[in-house]
């Protein structure tokens, strides 16, 4: 049974704006959904609406089976993050991690040992008689979260937490958060813009857009296989390269594909999908990822370098198509390369590595042994 259930929630703001636009979700105990988007997408609101911070227009929330759309924020069993820390500034760190506790008539013995406790898991045992204004952005952020691990809440609501920390203790503090997570065993809903903290944390990852889920999948699904042009931009770093192109089925049951002056020939058993009906071409925007496609000087397509991003282990080429007229297309090839802008080199597709959308519909097109 799902710890936290949400049916048809939408979000309406005066004036008509739809922050969230029917969405159906289940966070089952011990799992960790990550809400994956950019700014404005809707995920925030609707973990605010998780809260009872906001109500929503329509729909309904359940904990462990009890509908609690009505009931107060205070009355929930949720704790939650935020981007913000939200400290008190005026207490001790003892008295922040215990506030929530006093809050629900907790005893101070059993205060006592739950911060005692919460501290020593975090690390931060030293730091109790601290205020938040002696904390660097790292304390405070385990602070906060040692304040909704306190708690000991049904479910645990996460913030774009990471956002106000540097690359470096980020990616502790992201560290830190898995460890929790697979030591409580409690379900979490998390927030972010960052496709990098959803790919690691998540055991499954909602990408919205325009206040609505567009994918719902395990971290591999989504990276594997998007569901739409804008999850396979969104989710992947260096993001996919999406061309337009044409299938061609030939009667001897050849498949080739034809993009920007170039022919692939393609695997005998890829099928046209039902949208191509029987009919033997089909306009398709073809997708492959940067790691998918290598450079050398006998493969399919001729092209140019045009930039050329030393990354240590690997290099990024932004390469340019002969002829011309396509945006750049990126290549993550392993080491070094001593290739520079001008050069002249010939691009290669893992052809089973290739996606095909929708021009139209943007939609994912099941296209027989194609990834």
């Amino acid at each position: 049974m799902p710890v936290l259930r949400l049916e048809g929630i939408e979000k309406v703001f005066p004036g008509g704006s739809v922050a969230v636009g029917g969405v159906d979700l289940e966070v089952r105990d011990g799992e960790m959904v990550v809400l994956l988007g950019p700014s404005g997408c809707g995920k925030s609101t609707l973990l605010r609406i998780v809260a009872g911070i906001e109500s929503p227009t329509r729909g309904r929330v359940f904990l462990d089976d009890r509908d609690v759309t009505d009931v107060p924020a205070q009355r929930r069993d949720v704790a939650m993050v935020f981007q913000n820390y939200a400290l008190y500034p005026h207490m001790s760190v003892r008295d922040n991690l215990g506030f929530g506790l006093k809050m629900r008539r907790f005893g101070r013995d059993a205060i006592a040992r739950r911060v005692g406790d919460v501290a020593e898991r975090l690390g931060i045992t030293a730091l109790l008689e601290r205020r938040p204004s002696q904390l660097s952005g790292g304390q405070r952020q385990r602070v906060a979260l040692g304040r909704a691990i306190a708690r000991d809440a049904k479910v645990f609501l996460l913030d774009e937490p990471l956002s106000n920390l540097d690359v470096q203790l980020r990616v502790h503090t992201r560290t830190e958060i898995a460890r929790l997570h697979r030591e409580l065993h409690v379900p979490m809903l998390y927030v972010t813009h960052d496709q990098e903290e959803a790919m690691t944390l998540g055991d499954r990852v909602a990408v919205m857009h325009a206040g609505r889920f567009l994918q719902l999948g395990t971290p591999l699904e989504i990276y594997r296989r998007p569901a739409t042009q804008f999850v396979a931009r969104f989710v992947g770093s260096p993001r996919m390269n999406l061309l337009p192109g044409t299938l061609v089925w030939g009667r001897d049951g050849a498949v080739r594909l034809e993009m920007h002056g170039a022919v692939v020939e393609l695997p005998p058993a890829t099928t046209p999908p039902a949208a191509a009906d029987a009919t033997t071409t089909l306009p398709v925007v073809v997708g492959i990822r940067p790691e998918d496609v290598s450079v050398s000087a006998d493969a399919d397509v001729p092209a140019r370098v045009d930039v050329v991003e030393p990354l240590g282990r690997e290099t990024l080429l932004h390469v340019v198509l002969e002829p011309p007229g396509a945006e750049p297309l990126r290549v993550l090839a392993p080491g070094q390369i001593d290739l520079g802008p001008g050069s002249r080199v010939g691009v290669r597709f893992a052809r089973e590595r290739l996606h095909f959308f929708d021009p139209t519909t943007e939609q994912h097109l099941a296209v027989g042994t194609t990834a």
